[in-house]
């Protein structure tokens, strides 16, 4: 009989930082990174990851564990293999783009925060595959939130388009809306959204995005 051999996964480290980006802006975390093609990167087996987070638990203080990077669903058999041997010590968000809602069942149960970021102008193909996310999360029974990241070319109309689709789909979601950098200023324009969005949406925050490499997302 053979061996099951345990999964890998291609990780640029476990580097702690602050969080830029979403609901837990702000907080100091042990970033879980899946590698880029570009970066540099670090072959662990399930149990590799789980001793390093829990030496890095002990010799510091955080608030939580942030999964993300590279496609980080993709990577949710290895994931489930390594926080299923060895639970966490601390509560563990995933950070993805939403595009793998088959995936978000089976890991939820290891999850304290669910989050889909949407970065730049909405497409529709991947806001139908992100809000399918969202309802699997919440059909699990986690805490579950939408990230909406504009760009200069995003009008409010979008955005407000795509936070009324993730109402319909959970009136629980936590939403946060990062303008860009640049229009941060533009106080009468995000006053009239936030105006606009209350009316569809209860949960919503508007946060500016704290620049990296501060957050190492």
């Amino acid at each position: 009989m053979m061996a099951v051999v345990p999964p890998t996964a291609a990780l640029a480290g476990v580097p702690a930082g602050v969080q830029a980006n979403g609901l837990w802006l702000g907080r100091r975390q042990l970033f879980v990174r899946f590698a880029a093609e570009a970066e540099t990167a670090t072959m662990y087996t399930p149990d590799a990851l789980s001793n390093e987070l829990e030496k890095l638990i002990g010799r510091s203080t955080y608030h939580s564990i942030s999964v993300s990077g590279r496609d980080p669903m993709a990577n949710a058999a290895f994931l489930q293999t390594a926080f299923g041997s060895r639970a966490p010590r601390l509560p563990v968000m995933v950070d993805s783009d939403g595009q793998r809602p088959e995936a978000v069942p089976a890991l939820a149960r290891f999850l304290a925060l669910y989050q889909v970021t949407l970065d730049g102008k909405p497409v529709e193909s991947a806001v139908e595959r992100a809000i399918a996310s969202l309802t699997a999360a919440a059909a699990a029974n986690k805490p579950h939130a939408l990230v909406l990241a504009p760009d200069d070319r995003t009008t409010d109309g979008q955005i407000l388009r795509v936070l009324s689709q993730a109402h319909v789909a959970s009136p629980q979601v936590a939403v946060v809306v990062h303008p860009p950098l640049e229009g941060t200023g533009e106080n009468r324009r995000w006053l009239t959204f936030m105006e606009q969005a209350s009316t569809l949406h209860g949960d919503i925050r508007l946060l500016p995005r704290l620049p990296r490499p501060t957050g190492m997302r």
